[in-house]
């Protein structure tokens, strides 16, 4: 591994045991030690990389330069490129963004530095600064994931249609194709949208669908039912239970030949293909043929 990789690494403490004792073979490493306290109190934004170089050689030139005294030159012009390197490096992981996506059919559960964790449902994204989250808890949302919060300074959650902010608690945000629901299971969850601003109180919903604001009865469940592979629905329009199927399975849907606007409540699982179809067509008098890789719907 090169030197600029174990120096990379080491800003953003992920040295695993065989790279720290490459680090510490570094003929820098006693430097970078003494560089590390500084860099503690150092403020990646008000640096100029290119003012200090520019004042290095201002300087240099300035002075006439004896041939029998050059040896101080190089250390200085090799600690004064270090502090570049270590100085960007810095910035740059400072500033860094962490995503963490999701792929159809597939769930995850990630732990965010402040020991809250989100649980993300099928094709869905999550964004954030890890080396900023102590001062700003603060993330982007793409698609349907679950929150536990601890309790600490606001934690945002930003989707492109609304903000969700928390101090503690347990919620739902779901945030894609015309969608826009969230449901409060703990504490209280304030929702800041174009739409309608809202506090929420546990079992509380604020569901969006086609830019409508509708009115959701009370939540009774303690979690998102997805959480245990099954998908619940009240009152949905049938095309947002087909987009879901289709983010559990990886199939397609044909839908021409029905209504799908029409409403539909019900549930289907998340690991048998066969039942879960049987279980969105057959209480709306559906059936289902495959053809050229769709699943092609016709009314009965």
């Amino acid at each position: 591994m090169t030197k600029d990789k174990l120096i990379q690494k080491w800003l953003q403490d992920d040295l695993n045991p065989q790279e720290l004792e490459a680090f510490k073979a570094l003929e820098d490493y006693d430097a970078l030690m003494k560089l590390s306290e500084g860099l503690k109190h150092f403020k990646a934004p008000k640096f100029d990389e290119k003012g200090v170089f520019e004042q290095i050689s201002k300087t240099i030139s300035q002075k006439p330069v004896q041939k029998p005294k050059t040896s101080w030159l190089k250390p200085v012009l090799r600690i004064a490129a270090l502090l570049a390197i270590c100085f960007s490096v810095y910035y740059y992981t400072t500033t860094l963004t962490t995503d963490v996506s999701t792929l159809t059919t597939e769930k995850t559960t990630i732990t965010l530095p402040d020991h809250s964790e989100v649980t993300l449902n099928a094709k869905s994204q999550i964004s954030y600064k890890k080396k900023q989250w102590k001062d700003t808890r603060k993330l982007t949302l793409e698609g349907e994931a679950y929150f536990k919060v601890e309790k600490g300074s606001k934690f945002s959650v930003e989707t492109s249609f609304g903000t969700i902010t928390v101090l503690g608690t347990q919620f739902l945000v779901e945030n894609r194709n015309g969608i826009f629901e969230v449901i409060c299971y703990e504490g209280s969850v304030k929702v800041t949208s174009g739409i309608a601003d809202k506090i929420l109180k546990p079992g509380d919903q604020f569901l969006v669908l086609d830019g409508k604001l509708i009115t959701k009865e009370k939540e009774e469940s303690s979690a998102p039912a997805w959480l245990q592979n099954e998908s619940v629905f009240k009152s949905m329009p049938y095309k947002y239970v087909l987009n879901e199927l289709e983010r559990q399975y990886q199939v397609r849907f044909d839908a021409q030949n029905i209504n799908s606007n029409r409403l539909f409540t019900g549930r289907f699982v998340h690991n048998d293909l066969n039942l879960a179809l049987k279980a969105i067509t057959i209480p709306l008098n559906i059936e289902y043929t495959t053809k050229n890789g769709l699943i092609v719907l016709h009314d009965k």
